[in-house]
């Protein structure tokens, strides 16, 4: 406060390129990553997808989107507050009983380490308060100094479809004598949430488990909603969320090669019963654990966990995307590997046995334990699968496969009519003209969805009917897929298809598109994760040799 003056303050920001810094970064150390991305992008703790994927542009903007605030201390005020649940029986009657438990730091004016309540003797002329409200705002505790608060009769959280989601308030303050320095509320939910690993005579389970119950997670993987990340805002988020409850999602997928969302969007999946799977921030790259590199990264860990551990909807973190699966398959630098192991295995590890213990952690997707251990094993850990589509398999060859829990598959189309009409003039409404071309990011995928059409419809007369029925055809592709996957329920305990929304209007793998509008695949998705779901496994074309010039029998 003594540097502030009641007139002329600024604040100083400077943006620097961040093109340019890929470039330099790159030209003094060549890493290999996602070939869809500018070189050196894996160097700046930045969305990666700013830098370019299969379905976005390379637009790696620089500038505040999010917002910066100036804290007046006048004594101390909260560093880190986390609150634990403990779920029991109580023997009497057999009823649950929850068992908050608290460890609060707090700083004091011009000190560099916290103080920890209980277990700093500095901390002792400092108290603090808890309330606790229940789901209808009635307050059920008033405590002083409480490291544990009991919650008899507990409204259990539950992910949608399963139950009710309700919250209950925890606000806390801390106080110097009389004086109030500083306050801070959460909402929680009370809920227990693992994935249960047992071996099993189809290999090792990897099952949802919240509240003792295992469940079939269903959903899809999210992406940035927008390229310029100053676009999205609570509502927007929220009505996105809404659209995933009314296709009867209950888990959703943020991939780690975006960034980690705005409080809002947890805040919307705690209302909406919608549980998260949290990838850390990497992707399809490999990354130079140098010092500086390991300091950045710590922090950014610390910060977000703390952030994000009391949401009841955040059901897991995960280490990175897809990196464990490409170091297994290409020859990288031993260096490499060795930092892998370091960062995925044991920093965050170590670091979330400090900061959220009570949360189930997995190394990679797809893994089957880490280590490189066989990461694709499909009797194992979770599976990425892409031969239908990337490897122009029938829809079908879904049904060769036994995975455990399927976190990647997907399948393209294009943007309804009205949204193609947003970007485009009417001599570019031909998907090869140079718009729609550019407008689809994955190569000659426009020729494989029509190579994929022709197997399945007769051929489109216009424009409009060729966008609906690819339409229709990454419906009927994923359907496949989610169907084979749910009748074999118990073996495969969850299905999370290829990709919820896009960044930008595209063709590709989205099942609601950049302006908000469902494709046929979100309205599929109702119902292929309708909680009872009438299913067929149909004998065909496409379950049998596809090639007309086939012989028809051995000889």
């Amino acid at each position: 406060k003594g540097i502030l003056t009641e007139t002329d303050n600024h604040l100083h920001i400077v943006f620097h390129s961040p093109v340019k810094f890929f470039r330099e970064a790159y030209a003094q150390n060549p890493l290999s990553g996602s070939s869809d991305c500018m070189d050196g992008f894996s160097m700046l703790r930045k969305a990666h997808s700013m830098s370019g994927w299969d379905w976005g542009p390379r637009l790696p903007d620089a500038g505040i989107w999010r917002n910066i605030n100036l804290i007046g201390i006048d004594d101390a005020r909260f560093e880190n507050v986390y609150i634990m649940q403990e779920h029991e029986k109580n023997p009497s009657d057999g009823l649950t009983e929850v068992k908050l438990s608290f460890r609060i730091d707090f700083k004091r004016l011009n000190t560099r380490h916290a103080l920890r309540f209980f277990d700093d003797p500095e901390a002792a002329d400092y108290t603090f308060h808890i309330d606790v409200f229940d789901p209808n705002g009635q307050k059920i505790a008033s405590e002083d100094n409480a490291q544990e608060i009991l919650i008899s009769d507990p409204q259990l959280w539950w992910p949608n479809g399963y139950g009710a989601h309700p919250l209950y308030q925890v606000c806390i303050t801390l106080l110097h004598g009389d004086t109030e320095l500083d306050r801070i509320e959460k909402n929680v939910g009370l809920r227990t949430m693992t994935m249960t690993i047992q071996k099993d005579e189809h290999g090792e389970s990897f099952a949802p488990t919240v509240n003792g119950i295992q469940f079939f997670a269903m959903g899809a993987d999210y992406i940035p909603e927008d390229n310029l990340l100053g676009r999205v805002n609570p509502q927007r988020t929220h009505k996105l969320l809404e659209d995933c409850i009314a296709a009867n999602f209950n888990f959703i997928r943020v991939w780690g090669g975006g960034y980690y969302p705005d409080d809002w969007f947890y805040d919307s999946c705690d209302k909406l019963g919608l549980f998260v799977w949290q990838d850390f921030m990497f992707a399809c790259a490999v990354y130079d654990l140098s010092p500086a590199f390991e300091k950045n990264i710590r922090a950014e860990f610390v910060d977000n966990i703390r952030r994000l551990r009391h949401h009841a909807s955040l059901a897991l973190w995960c280490g990175n995307n897809e990196i464990e699966s490409s170091i297994t398959w290409w020859d990288f630098p031993q260096k490499y590997r060795a930092d892998y192991i370091k960062l995925f295995e044991y920093i965050i590890p170590s670091i979330l046995q400090d900061e959220d213990p009570q949360r189930f952690y997995w190394p990679s997707s797809p893994s089957s334990v880490g280590n490189f251990d066989n990461p694709c094993d499909e009797k194992r850990g979770d599976s990425h699968y892409w031969d239908v589509w990337h490897g122009n398999k029938p829809f079908t060859e879904y049904r060769k496969f036994n995975f455990r829990f399927l976190s990647e598959f997907g399948f393209q189309s294009f943007p309804s009519l009205a949204s193609v009409k947003q970007f485009t003039i009417p001599e570019d409404r031909n998907i090869f003209s140079y718009v729609m071309e550019k407008h689809q990011r994955n190569g000659s995928a426009n020729g494989k969805i029509m190579t994929y059409l022709e197997q399945t419809y007769l051929y489109p007369t216009d424009f409009d009917t060729l966008l609906y029925a690819s339409q229709l055809l990454q419906a009927d592709a994923i359907r496949y897929g989610v169907e084979h996957f749910r009748r074999i329920r118990g073996i495969c305990m969850g299905t999370i298809y290829w990709q919820l929304n896009d960044c930008w209007p595209v063709a590709s793998w989205a099942s609601i598109d950049y302006y908000g509008r469902w494709k046929a695949l979100h309205y599929m998705a109702k119902r292929f994760f309708a909680p009872v779901m009438l299913s067929c496994a149909e004998e065909g074309t496409l379950t049998q040799n596809t090639n007309v010039n086939a012989q028809p029998f051995d000889l």
